[in-house]
């Protein structure tokens, strides 16, 4: 994988309205013009949870352009090809995932789910935060890495470390 290479990165949960959005957001501003960041669901929920769209606004993030969409939105015809994939959620990870033009590296980074948080909405807003900690420190291990200077094996025992992180 050449230095100068932008990479596409698809982050994959089952209702792309909290984990996946976060890391997309994340990846949007930490990977400093190298990464191009995705997001999607197995089973999309259909909006972005409003609490993770509040801790975004919050962090100011640009919120305008996230969706909940179908992870089948990039196996198509067209799509980009996804250099790296990404579960963040258990459920995800479990799934039979579609079939990925150009078999990008992909590893598992899960993480709790907080928008099954509940609790005072202080409690739920912690939650979030949380879950945008975890993602930060994983994402920013990772647009660290010489990805060009490592083999696709020692690239995956890398990605794979990431996600034991805690």
């Amino acid at each position: 994988m050449a230095d100068d290479k932008i990479f596409n990165v698809l982050f994959l949960c089952t209702g792309n309205s909290a984990r996946s959005i976060l890391a997309e957001a994340i990846l949007a501003r930490e990977g400093m013009g190298r990464f191009k960041a995705y997001s999607a669901g197995s089973r999309p929920a259909g909006e972005v949870n409003p609490n993770a769209l509040a801790l975004l606004r919050k962090l100011d993030h640009d919120v305008s352009g996230y969706r909940s969409k179908d992870w089948d939105e990039f196996a198509r015809d067209g799509a980009p090809r996804m250099d790296f994939v990404f579960t963040v959620c258990d459920n995800a990870a479990d799934e039979v995932c579609p079939v990925w033009p150009g078999q990008p590296v992909s590893a598992h980074w899960g993480i709790p789910d907080p928008a099954a948080a509940t609790g005072t909405q202080s409690e739920v807003a912690a939650a979030f935060a949380d879950s945008y900690r975890m993602l930060t420190d994983r994402i920013s291990i990772f647009v660290n890495l010489p990805i060009a200077s490592l083999d696709k094996l020692a690239l995956q025992e890398r990605l794979d470390d990431i996600g034991r992180t805690g």
